[in-house]
């Protein structure tokens, strides 16, 4: 059974809208980023992830932010998303303050183990949301990042990324759910396959979402120049690196790549 991969989702400024003083405590002032609800819902029917919402409630269950005026609201959030057929594996909340630094806090991933130490595949899964620190937290579970990106910048969070790591982690910076949803599911159109025999190793990947880039060393050069053509006029990208018994004949080469 192949590892399942994962979504984690951030809340406000991903899901919803965030509030100016930053909590989701009033129907008033609950509303969804545009295109969400149906991106979402496509994505939840076509492909296999499962999902997972991550949130930090600043103080949850304090005075500053009573349980009585959090769960209204978020129950709402959850029933308009399951109507359009997104339902939530896990539901993780964060309650403490920034100032507590605590590992349960996003970007820290202690309230994340399971999925850490259990049957998923994080480097095939994302995490989505507003902030730098969900970037982080994606860098931190081995995972990547669709960075809705407001224009705020990078913010003053001080576990910040280094550049290098940033543009190691961060595949996709939009604020559009339709572009997520469109890179979401190209992602699933993508092979990657070796091949070895006692006459050819041959490695092939395939991205049918490309844009006609080829990379293909066969040795025999007719047969690079078909190939070529093959991603070109197709429009995906195809890089092949095959080694073959060229010095008894091109049959097996031409036979085991295609």
């Amino acid at each position: 059974m192949n590892p399942k991969p994962l979504l984690f989702l951030d809340r406000d400024g991903t899901i919803t809208q965030e509030p100016e003083d930053y909590q989701l405590d009033s129907f008033d002032k609950l509303a969804f980023l545009p295109g969400v609800l149906s991106a979402l819902g496509r994505i939840v029917r076509e492909l296999p992830y499962e999902l997972v919402m991550v949130t930090n409630q600043d103080g949850l269950g304090t005075a500053s932010f009573p349980e009585e005026t959090f769960w209204p609201v978020h129950n709402l959030v959850m029933r308009t998303l399951e109507s359009e057929g997104v339902r939530f594996a896990d539901v993780v909340i964060d309650r403490t303050f920034p100032e507590d630094h605590a590992p349960t806090r996003k970007p820290g991933t202690a309230l994340l183990q399971k999925y850490i130490s259990g049957e998923y595949d994080l480097s095939r899964s994302f995490v989505i949301g507003d902030r730098i620190t969900d970037m982080v937290l994606a860098h931190n579970l081995g995972a990547r990042g669709i960075w809705l990106d407001d224009g705020s910048g990078l913010g003053d969070d001080e576990t910040a990324l280094t550049e290098e790591e940033l543009a190691a982690t961060v595949v996709l910076r939009t604020r559009d759910w339709q572009e997520v949803y469109r890179f979401l599911r190209a992602q699933q159109r993508r092979a990657h396959v070796r091949r070895t025999t006692r006459e050819t190793d041959i490695t092939v990947e395939l991205a049918l979402d490309g844009s006609g880039r080829t990379d293909i060393h066969t040795g025999i050069g007719f047969f690079d120049h078909m190939l070529e053509q093959l991603g070109f006029h197709g429009g995906f990208d195809l890089h092949i690196a095959a080694a073959g018994d060229l010095h008894v004949d091109e049959h097996h080469t031409v036979e085991d790549t295609a």
